[in-house]
């Protein structure tokens, strides 16, 4: 079996890398001018399997602001980026219930 970091990136369209960041969990984006970003609409934006790979790379060897990073699929209309996908939509959005009052106290 091949280990997920092994296994040829395949693109279709539009994608970002996503992660999250190491000290609260918070959904991170790589950034367009580097580094880590919690908006989507400043996050690097790449078209193909090679230009992917390499900002997963980069992203990677940045695990003391983020972890577990991976490309997400996005799509482009109107100048607008969107997730393209119902978990990237979750994760962007939060919770999809009420947290109760009390919770994180």
């Amino acid at each position: 079996m091949t280990a997920p970091s092994q296994q040829k990136l395949k693109i279709n369209g539009s994608a970002v890398v996503t992660a999250n960041r190491l000290g609260d969990g918070a959904v991170v984006y790589r950034a367009a001018v580097g580094g880590w970003t919690t908006r989507l609409d400043a996050a690097a934006i790449v078209g193909t399997a090679a230009e992917a790979s390499a900002l997963l790379t980069e992203a990677n060897a940045d695990e003391r602001q983020a972890v577990a990073a991976y490309v997400a699929p996005v799509a482009l209309s109107g100048g607008h980026i969107e997730p393209a996908n119902l978990r990237e939509r979750i994760r962007l959005a939060g919770p999809t219930f009420a947290l109760p009052a009390s919770f994180g106290i």
